[in-house]
């Protein structure tokens, strides 16, 4: 096992404190710090020392599959490991997103590359062939959207905004109570003529700015409007956030996200695992490319995206549920207490892991080999290392691949 460098994104939804402030660093510069990412993704690999050099674990992985990752996995995975973890700190709200399954993922960019697009291009949807289910456990109360709307609910939450241009919409939703029905007022609104934009999306705003002062069930989601609207001004993804859930997923609690799945990260800081891909097809609070047929294809409106509790296991360690084979998420509580507690078994020998320490401080312990895991520190575990056991008390994060 190895203690990881990691690459911190800069992008500019980031909070400029919450992951400095995990790593530690008393005085940041106030720049946005967006994702911790610790993994082996070409775009950040994290570094570890090899040879008395530092490493890109991308490199470590591909040098030697099937004792990184063991057997079964380099094969399942063809010598790639298939994760990516992340802190994520989000002062703004990122887009409106939804990530495609492995067949479309391989088809999607099976076409643009036949096409021709290049991987840069604006328009390029697909920059890699593989899925991106992700996970999200939250460290501090996190503000999301999370799939749609009945529509019969979608109807109410348009409608008692008092807009015009959304009568027909809502009459749609009325008639065809379907999750199909959705989608469809999706698409529309997406598709909302440029020269009529600015003045739908100005009244929405105002009207919401109005209906989150009165009490009702989408009073927050009113209310997340007006928030949104200072991060994305004009944007008709404000619009289109009123067709999807609003929630705020508590420290402790994970939301999933399937593919198909649409959702949205409005604020907050936690903890997400995801396939190892940069594939996100997007539908609005976004400036970059929006490919609404592509969208509504992978779009599968009746897909939920439930928040999780965790799943005990044993003493001191719980798993998140969920149902793809890139990844798995544990939650470690490590409380040694007396001297003489037994040390805490780390699940998943055999198979490639990372482990993250977000609060106090553990030892962690392989074959005679021993890590210091301070807060914010991370290391990864090859699948041929002996058991790995903790001491010590700490808040861990465990992934490793699915099942």
């Amino acid at each position: 096992m190895d203690l990881l460098s990691n690459t911190v994104q800069p992008y500019a939804w980031g909070s400029p404190t919450a992951i400095p402030r995990l790593l530690g660093i008393e005085d940041p510069d106030g720049t946005p710090q967006a994702e911790l990412w610790m993994g082996a993704h070409p775009s950040g690999p994290s570094r570890l020392a090899r040879d008395g050099r530092q490493v890109g674990l991308d490199r470590v992985v591909a040098a030697a599959p099937q004792a990184e990752l063991g057997e079964a996995t380099a094969r399942r995975f063809g010598g790639r490991l298939p994760f990516l973890l992340k802190v994520l700190a989000a002062r703004k709200a990122l887009s409106i997103q939804l990530h495609p399954d492995r067949a479309q993922a391989e088809a999607g960019f099976a076409a643009e590359r036949a096409r021709g697009v290049p991987r840069g291009a604006r328009e390029r949807v697909y920059v890699d062939d593989w899925p991106k289910p992700e996970v999200l456990c939250a460290l501090t109360p996190f503000e999301v959207l999370a799939g749609l709307r009945p529509a019969p609910q979608a109807a109410d939450v348009l409608s008692r905004l008092g807009v015009g241009a959304l009568e027909a919409a809502c009459g749609e939703l009325r008639e065809q109570p379907k999750p199909a029905t959705v989608a469809r007022v999706l698409a529309a609104l997406l598709a909302w003529p440029e020269t009529r934009r600015a003045g739908l999306v100005g009244d929405v705003v105002s009207a919401a700015a109005a209906a989150a002062r009165q009490p009702s069930a989408f009073q927050a989601a009113y209310g997340a409007v007006g928030r949104m609207a200072q991060d994305h001004p004009g944007d008709i993804g404000l619009v289109c956030s009123l067709l999807m859930n609003h929630a705020v997923v508590q420290p402790g609690q994970a939301l999933f996200m399937g593919a198909g799945g649409l959702h949205a990260y409005i604020r907050g800081t936690g903890i997400e695992l995801m396939a190892n891909s940069d594939n996100v097809i997007r539908a609005g609070l976004t400036p970059k490319h929006i490919d609404i047929p592509e969208l509504m294809r992978v779009l599968d409106p009746e897909v939920r995206v439930p928040i999780l509790t965790a799943r005990q296991l044993a003493a001191g360690v719980e798993v998140f549920d969920t149902p793809v084979p890139e990844f798995r998420l544990h939650r470690l509580t490590v409380a040694s207490g007396e001297a003489s507690a037994s040390p805490l078994a780390v699940p998943g020998t055999g198979l490639p892991r990372i482990l993250l320490c977000v609060d106090g401080a553990a030892t962690a312990m392989s074959g005679g080999r021993k890590l210091e895991l301070g807060r914010g520190r991370s290391c990864f575990v090859p699948a041929a290392d002996p058991p790995v056991t903790l001491t010590g008390d700490a808040l861990v994060f465990l992934a490793s691949p699915g099942e």
